[in-house]
């Protein structure tokens, strides 16, 4: 006991954080799994006495819903296209600003962040408008070269397709951010020493560049992955989920029921599905990472 009052002050300094952890992060996923297991709605929360006990009925109900079987289908859709893209889109532009110290690589580096600050909704009026079907920049350009009218929105699969070349627009600049801060502090030594033995650009790329980028890589990895998992504002703001729950993702589908719905116990089981997903995601990540090479 003496010895804890005498070491007191570090635990004084994190005790502020640790509760603002503990009650606006950790609570409340307790508060939702005990949620999950009761049909409380809105009417509910005014006379506590309707909420019943429901056992795992809201889960089982879940595996066979066919919209949240649609969900889950369209998160991993989003998931193994989005990610990959987002990743070699990120380290890409990476590289090439690297490579740089002006002016005018410092203006790309501002371009390509810019997306990642701005709001959502002005991002989804631009959008709108280039995907628009009958006078969108985009099908203008298509036909200059006398190709059909692409419905960008209006077709689940190439509406999909059209969330996903939306959110790796906006998603490059954090990841390129980490990633360049990561080129930076590799020692220029390395590079020397390859030129000395020969090494050219490609070489250089894949036996030094490449290999001291893996824990940048991995935690962009990790990010990214979960990020794309909780894939909600696109959807939301720009087909809210259609056409034909065709853009739906399991974030959409548990804000839907939650919140609009009013099927709150059913959104909690939902989103502890969702939460069990991105559990065993990130930690099969941790299981499948090579360990950290020492160099």
């Amino acid at each position: 006991m003496r010895y804890a009052y005498k070491n007191r002050h570090p635990y004084l300094f994190i005790a502020p954080a640790l509760f603002i952890l503990i009650c606006f992060s950790i609570l409340p996923i307790f508060v939702a799994f005990g949620i999950s297991f009761t049909d409380i709605n809105l009417r509910s929360l005014a006379d506590w006495s309707r909420i019943n006990f429901v056992g795992l009925d809201n889960y089982i109900s879940l595996f066979t819903d066919q919209v949240f079987l649609i969900s889950i289908y369209n998160t991993v859709f989003y998931v193994v296209i989005g990610v990959p893209l987002v990743i070699i889109c990120s380290l890409g532009i990476a590289l090439l600003l690297n490579y740089g110290k002006n002016k005018l690589y410092t203006m790309f580096r501002t371009v390509y962040y810019m997306p990642s600050i701005t709001n959502i909704v002005a991002i989804a009026v631009i959008w709108g408008f280039l995907y628009n079907t009958h006078y969108g920049l985009f099908n203008y350009f298509l036909s200059l070269a006398n190709i059909d009218a692409i419905p960008w929105l209006e077709q689940p699969t190439i509406a999909k397709l059209s969330l996903i070349l939306l959110a790796v627009w906006k998603g490059i600049g954090i990841n390129m951010i980490i990633f360049l801060a990561a080129l930076q502090g590799i020692p220029r030594e390395y590079y020397e020493a390859a030129e000395i033995d020969g090494a050219n650009r490609w070489q250089m790329l894949r036996h030094i560049t490449i290999p001291l980028l893996s824990f940048a890589t991995f935690f962009v990895t990790i990010t990214t992955l979960i990020g794309w998992l909780q894939f909600f504002e696109e959807p939301y703001v720009m087909t809210n989920g259609g056409p034909l729950d065709g853009t739906l993702s399991m974030a959409l589908f548990i804000y839907r029921n939650g919140f609009q719905l009013s099927e709150m116990g059913y959104a909690a089981a939902g989103s502890f599905i969702l939460f069990f997903v991105i559990i065993v995601v990130t930690l099969l990540q941790f299981k499948l990472r090579k360990a950290e090479t020492e160099y």
